[in-house]
């Protein structure tokens, strides 16, 4: 009997029950009967008998719905007609593989009966790649580095206020803040401020900190550019967001806003801080080794290190400011031919030029004085 003459069986066999309820037909049951018509009928009416011979038994995979024969095939068979060999072999395993089935147990269902198949033991390999590892997140690359390990926390704490067990995060957790009554005001604090908003402020800001920083993990780990600056849309801006996104606008490009143009009337913003640069946390710590090893190469030597241009630039500077000092003291020069009044009187006396000779020892002894201070820097 053909796989198609079960199916058919089967389906008498449950409308038969459907009829009668109190009746119950196993699957091993048809299946025997199946046999005995299949012996009773005449082998030349084409059918095949549910009952398929083999010298070895099949290794079975009912998991998977597999069967591996090891059986070796008839060469002869095969030379003669290829075709109806294989087709032949073919339809003996899949019999024997649907009677490996329906000797499982079975449950019955409204529109069907099925059976239970148990876990695959083959590993058939997977029909698309292997997902990636997801990238570690910044954190994590810094605790790697760091040493530092997760320890894991018991869900539980004991509450000593409550005399009971709470939970450590969550609703109902051990010394929950958002359960006191009452809050101490800060001596640094507004005493008109409401502590309570504050605090439930701070924690919105908090959560909406974290997932930004979630978001930006995500993004960084799909290598998605994420802006490190932006203005928070507003219905009504203010002045100062206005100047603060033209000001934003200006430097997101490629020059920095160097060749931007500036508006009629636009002041420079306020207040406009310098980006300070740090040291990375990971990577090579190359540079951080080579400026502990100058700082206590400084701190350990006898001598304070000078540097000598900026020392000579120093005193240079404090000359020209003594000698702009003394000559705002003693007056401004007065031009050729000019006369005292007092010189009508013939009293006056006229200061005679001071000869070459004169300036030039005047700025030799200026360099010497200037090479003195420098020495006694040194």
């Amino acid at each position: 009997m053909a796989a198609a003459e079960v199916v058919e069986a089967l389906a008498g066999a449950e409308q038969q029950q459907q009829q009668q309820p109190a009746v119950a037909v196993a699957v091993e049951e048809v299946l025997a009967l199946a046999g005995a018509d299949q012996l009773q009928q005449p082998a030349g009416d084409g059918l095949h008998s549910v009952r398929v011979h083999k010298d070895l038994e099949l290794e079975f995979d009912l998991g998977n719905a597999a069967a591996f024969d090891t059986n070796a095939p008839n060469a002869g068979e095969f030379r003669r007609n290829p075709e109806t060999f294989l087709r032949s072999l073919a339809r003996g395993n899949t019999q024997l593989l649907v009677n490996a089935m329906w000797a499982l147990p079975v449950e019955r269902l409204p529109e069907a009966v099925v059976a239970k198949l148990p876990e695959g033991t083959t590993r058939i390999p997977r029909e698309k790649p292997v997902p990636k590892r997801r990238p570690p997140t910044r954190w994590e690359e810094f605790a790697r580095l760091k040493g530092i390990r997760k320890k894991k926390k018991t869900n539980l704490v004991w509450d000593k206020e409550q005399k009971d067990w709470r939970r450590r995060w969550g609703y109902k957790r051990v010394n929950d803040p958002t359960k006191e009554w009452v809050i101490e005001v800060p001596e640094s604090a507004d005493p008109n401020e409401d502590q309570f908003a504050k605090r439930a402020t701070a924690k919105k800001e908090r959560v909406a900190k974290n997932e930004l920083n979630r978001l930006r993990n995500i993004a960084r780990s799909q290598k998605i550019k994420v802006p490190t600056l932006g203005i928070t849309p507003a219905s009504q801006p203010s002045k100062s967001e206005l100047s603060k996104a033209i000001h934003v606008a200006k430097t997101s490009t490629a020059s920095v806003g160097k060749f931007q143009a500036k508006l009629p009337k636009e002041k420079e913003l306020r207040n406009k801080a310098k980006k300070r640069k740090f040291q990375p946390l990971i990577g090579d710590f190359s540079a951080e080794k080579q400026n502990q090893l100058e700082l206590l190469k400084v701190m350990a030597g006898k001598k304070p290190k000078l540097d000598l241009t900026r020392a000579v630039n120093r005193q240079l500077r404090e000359d020209e400011v003594e000698q702009a000092a003394k000559r705002k003291k003693v007056g401004p020069k007065r031009k050729k031919g000019h006369k005292k009044q007092n010189q009508k009187d013939g009293k006056g006396q006229r200061r005679k030029p001071a000869t070459q000779k004169g300036k030039k020892g005047t700025k030799n002894k200026t360099k010497k004085m200037e090479r003195d201070n420098v020495e006694n820097l040194l």
